[in-house]
């Protein structure tokens, strides 16, 4: 059951109201004959100009926007610190506990010297509190969409700023992923999903290598059927369950963070509706879901088997040793994970089942997929007994971060697009897998959509590209901060970039050869053009 019920839903519903009336699509303003902000007139604008004056080097067309719009060149130098501000946050989180630790003890010195008792409220640091915003990840791009906004009304005024935010930015996304979180973590969903996972994880006599395996394997792939959100969520809980809670190493636990990263990515490229950036460019490069397990799917699943049976390998001692403390539940002498929940009633995993397929198949439409959810909520209360008490917290945070990187993100085409655009097959994956490390993966296949007189070969390597590199940071991939909110606290004041990094590393290498190395012929009929 979720805490507070009422109060929660109150407060969601109006987040998530907010949230539908911000992402009213931009079909609208056009209805209203309203105009876009003056520096979006101008992005539309450069390639024209730049085929017109004939500058073609990279260089120079990024020269010709910076000095045409300076405001975008201080929209992504905006960007770029508070992607060093996420390299900071560990520390500035250390440093706020350090502050409230101070606090509370000054404050029962000077209580217990007048005699005076503490009371709770007394404790509560202002600064620390502040601080510890400051180091919360998912609040990062938010404090720093404040210093966007005030810099975008500096340069063009409050009604840009507002068309800007409102007409301009879609939330759908971040909308979706809050609710599709809040119901993968439901016990009912979880419960379903354990016992699905479980029939290959009792090949291996259930015990923690097992399920390890089973979750980083088949729990990717669940992303190309109930998309990439809903697959990190019940992956990372159930990693929490089975793996984390029996204390691994921090080398072993940051390299099972990284592969699940790695793995969610590119999971969800055998179906053409379920990955955001397979999403951007589905419609435009008229892409089947045959085409893509054909030309994507088999190759993500041989990456994602061969990479996790690569770490299983190489962590394979502290896996046994992991063994020997799991308590052997079957008296057949192997430590295992055994689940020892009471069981939930049919009826209501199926609904849960239901609320999910209903918000997958509506994720486009704000207020079907919203309504369902609040009838979800009416329903989670009415079978409270059945539920654990869930924390709405994470799924909103995650929302926010989201939305706050899609309001940056809207504003980095103008440097990402001539470089999209001047690259070759080899340049391209390396570029796009790269460039997907400090922006969005779905928002690096947009702008390659939006590119004129892409081969064949560029179009697969600028979508194999961005999947490949959608776990080298948490902002890599949509899906990665519902798995950061869920596995953070078992990474002592939180996760590391670089740590994270490193142990995305080599799958993402694995995964990358297995893209680009393994022969696939008829990628010119796959990227055809649309039929008109």
């Amino acid at each position: 059951m979720f805490s507070l019920p009422f109060r929660s839903g109150l407060i969601l519903s109006f987040c998530l109201g907010w949230f539908v009336i911000a992402s009213a699509p931009a079909a609208d303003q056009h209805a209203h004959g309203a105009s876009p902000p003056e520096f979006i007139a101008r992005m539309g604008a450069f390639e024209a100009q730049e085929t017109e004056a004939g500058i073609t080097a990279t260089w120079d067309k990024l020269v010709h926007r910076a000095r045409s719009e300076p405001f975008l060149v201080v929209a992504s130098l905006i960007f770029l610190l508070a992607i060093l501000h996420t390299f900071a946050a560990v520390k500035i989180t250390k440093f706020a506990h350090q502050v409230q630790h101070d606090h509370e003890a000054r404050v029962r010195r000077e209580r217990a010297a007048r005699g005076e008792t503490t009371h709770a409220g007394d404790l509560i640091s202002f600064r620390g509190t502040l601080l510890h915003f400051c180091g919360e990840v998912e609040a990062v791009f938010g404090i720093w969409v404040v210093v966007l906004l005030i810099a975008m009304t500096s340069f063009h005024g409050v009604e840009s700023m507002k068309s800007y935010v409102t007409d301009q930015v879609n939330y759908t996304e971040p909308l979706f992923v809050v609710i599709i979180m809040a119901l993968a973590s439901t016990r009912p969903v979880l419960h379903f999903a354990e016992r699905c996972l479980g029939l290959f994880a009792r090949i291996g006599k259930e015990t923690p290598a097992a399920w390890w395996l089973s979750i980083l394997v088949a729990g990717p792939l669940l992303g190309s059927l109930i998309t990439e959100p809903g697959a990190m969520t019940i992956s990372a809980m159930l990693l929490a369950r089975k793996f984390y809670v029996l204390q691994p190493s921090q080398k072993f636990a940051y390299a099972t963070l990284g592969l699940l990263f790695v793995n969610v990515s590119v999971g969800g490229v055998l179906t053409n509706f379920a990955a955001p950036p397979v999403l951007m460019v589905a419609r435009s490069w008229d892409l089947t879901s045959a085409e893509m397990f054909g030309h994507f799917g088999a190759k993500a699943l041989a990456g994602i088997v061969i990479s996790a049976l690569a770490y299983g390998l190489v962590f394979r001692k502290e896996l046994l040793r992991m063994g020997e403390r799991a308590v052997d539940h079957d008296g057949d002498g192997l430590g295992d994970v055994k689940s020892t929940e009471r069981p939930i009633p049919l009826f209501v995993t199926l609904s849960h089942l239901g609320f999910m397929a209903w918000t997958v198949l509506f994720s486009h439409c704000p207020p079907l997929f919203v309504g369902g959810f609040l009838f979800f909520l009416a329903f989670s209360q009415a079978t409270a007994h059945h539920q654990n008490e869930n924390n709405l917290r994470g799924p909103i945070l995650v929302g926010f971060f989201l939305a706050s990187l899609v309001i940056h993100g809207g504003l980095q085409g103008w440097w990402l697009g001539p470089i999209l655009a001047s690259l070759t097959k080899w340049p391209m994956f390396l570029g796009a897998t790269i460039l997907t490390s400090f922006n969005d993966n779905a928002a690096i296949t947009y702008l390659a959509s939006q590119v004129d007189g892409l081969s064949a070969g560029l179009k697969y390597a600028v979508l194999a590209g961005a999947v490949t590199g959608g776990g080298l940071t948490v902002i890599a991939n949509a899906p990665n901060p519902a798995g950061q909110a869920i596995l953070g606290k078992f990474f002592g004041d939180g996760v590391q970039p670089l740590f994270l990094a490193l142990g995305a590393v080599v799958p993402t290498l694995i995964v990358a050869l297995c893209f680009m190395l393994v022969p696939d012929g008829g990628l010119e009929e796959v990227f055809r053009l649309p039929s008109k």
